[in-house]
């Protein structure tokens, strides 16, 4: 890609970024993922102009990625960030056509979201309270554990958001809609401990709720890497990352309660159909628990 084009698509890209967290409220990590998607779309393009791209140039771009791996849902996610980037172009910059305008991404099969067993869970979030560390870490993944935030969600916490006496956390979550979740006694018990040495972790003007090593709010790649550490320290053999707790959370609420509403409403889903795929585990468990209980679920050899 020659200079003069890559500069004019980065302009395009920091204006478009912009937008969505300006006008969009999307959080920065939706936004660094729409980012990095788009440069795959600059890449691919190389020195072909985005005005001139058509259909099939944009046809063959996912093509290559599907070639080279991407599944169907990345292609999807990111075949939808191009098509909402072109829109942007044409509102704002006068381009006059969307070529990602009535595009698929190939299907892939459905994959169920993974989650932990309540003993692996209790095990993973029962962290040794011996350092400055291990008590933020402890309440960090107790506070996943007990409401069932998203990433971006809980490094946005305020000190301010935590209703102790309530037990309910206030959270900011996806279009900036705003939603009240419950807290568990072993969440509040950690969060104030991690409460009382905050003051002397944190900078003087810090308004977070978790910080990092040097005082300021953390950022949502240390706590990937946190979680996987412990994950590995506590013995667990899965590979452990910010979103299983959350599907934990939400699989063995409702596997105790049978109330899909109330499930959807504390992971902030504007659809129960995305809180449906949960169902689907919930029956994976109780077909295991038929099989190994019914004397007649298992057919003969």
């Amino acid at each position: 890609m020659n200079a003069c084009a890559a500069d004019r698509n980065d302009l395009y890209l920091q204006g478009y970024l912009a937008w969505l967290r300006n006008e969009k409220r999307y959080s920065e990590l939706t936004a660094e993922n729409y980012a990095r998607d788009l440069r795959q779309l600059f890449a691919l393009a190389g020195d072909m102009p985005l005005d001139t791209l058509k259909s099939h140039d944009i046809r063959r771009f996912v093509g290559q990625r599907h070639s080279a791996g991407l599944g169907g849902r990345s292609l999807a996610r990111m075949l939808s960030a191009w098509r909402g980037f072109f829109a942007y172009l044409i509102r704002d910059h006068g381009l006059s056509d969307n070529p990602c305008v009535g595009l698929r991404a190939p299907k892939s099969p459905k994959l169920l979201p993974q989650a932990l067993s309540p003993d692996e869970a209790a095990r993973l979030v029962d962290l040794p309270a011996d350092s400055p560390e291990a008590i933020r870490d402890k309440a960090m993944f107790e506070l996943f554990y007990s409401s069932g935030l998203r990433l971006a969600e809980l490094v946005g916490l305020d000190p301010t958001a935590i209703d102790m006496v309530a037990a309910e956390v206030r959270v900011t979550g996806k279009g900036n809609k705003t939603r009240i979740v419950p807290l568990g006694s072993y969440a509040l018990a950690a969060l104030q401990a991690w409460l009382k040495i905050r003051p002397g972790r944190a900078q003087p003007e810090e308004v977070a709720l978790f910080v990092g090593a040097r005082g300021k709010r953390i950022s949502p790649r240390v706590v990937q890497l946190q979680l996987k550490k412990w994950g590995v320290k506590q013995g667990l053999s899965s590979n452990v990352h910010p979103h299983l707790l959350r599907h934990s959370f939400a699989t063995h609420v409702l596997q105790s309660s049978g109330d899909l509403r109330a499930v959807q409403e504390m992971l902030g889903h504007a659809s129960i159909s995305t809180t449906q795929v949960y169902t689907h585990l919930d029956f994976q468990y109780l077909s295991k628990i038929y099989d190994a209980a019914h004397p007649r679920a298992k057919k003969k050899s």
